[in-house]
């Protein structure tokens, strides 16, 4: 789409902050309006806008499209988007060690990743099921319904990051632990991809992995900014 305005905009309004481009409000594709909880979301939002060139690239833009998902999406999905991110309470990357012929990796995952595990525990009051390999065991049904009500809680932009985040992470107990400032993306980012660096070490480095990390790095830290500004 080539870009039809000169200027964009951050204005205060009841009960938030919109965009006006060229002077007229923003609408998400669902045609609601891009209606924002903080200012600082609203700001990084039409820098968003205002810095594209001739043409606008939407992947240049993912505060405005995790916005849109919150309003277009999370508002009228509430019970689904919900139901997406708390299925990791069953399935959490956490809960999957090393199998027998891999201990050094189990004992890797157990020094970097438990420590996670005990704030959970601590935080929520409940316990976890781990497996060695890939065959999937089922958490208990309190930990699956305090997870759950952990996620069910959030407002819709919370929830909007926390989607996109749950997803690169593989891990809800990771995201509801940067969600309660826990833990920070620095000390997240090296544990969502403990195995594929344990890889590297072992073997070396694929340009191709790098590469997609990479990619997904810079999603991961989006999202996480997004989570960070529209709760500010």
């Amino acid at each position: 789409m080539k870009k039809f305005y000169k200027q964009a905009a951050s204005v205060a309004v009841d009960g938030g902050f919109v965009i006006h481009l060229d002077g007229r409000p923003v609408k998400t594709p669902a045609r609601n309006p891009l209606h924002l909880p903080t200012s600082q979301l609203a700001e990084a939002i039409a820098e968003e806008w205002a810095v594209q060139g001739e043409e606008i690239d939407p992947a240049t833009m993912p505060f405005t499209a995790l916005a849109q998902g919150a309003l277009d999406q999370v508002t009228h999905e509430r019970e689904r988007i919900v139901g997406r991110i708390a299925a990791f309470s069953d399935s959490d990357m956490l809960y999957y060690r090393g199998d027998d012929s891999q201990q050094a990796l189990a004992d890797h995952q157990a020094e970097k990743w438990d420590p996670l595990l005990d704030w959970a525990r601590t935080r929520y009051d409940i316990s976890f099921v781990l497996t060695r390999g890939i065959m999937h065991k089922s958490q208990s049904e309190q930990t699956i319904a305090r997870l759950s009500e952990a996620v069910d809680v959030q407002d819709d932009f919370t929830l909007a990051a926390m989607l996109s985040l749950v997803g690169l992470a593989g891990s809800l107990v990771a995201i509801l632990a940067l969600v309660e400032g826990a833990y920070d993306t620095d000390a997240l980012w090296p544990l969502m991809n403990l195995e594929e660096l344990w890889q590297e070490e072992q073997w070396g480095k694929d340009d191709l992995a790098t590469q997609n990390r990479a990619i997904k790095e810079a999603e991961f830290l989006a999202a996480a900014q997004f989570l960070a500004l529209s709760r500010t």
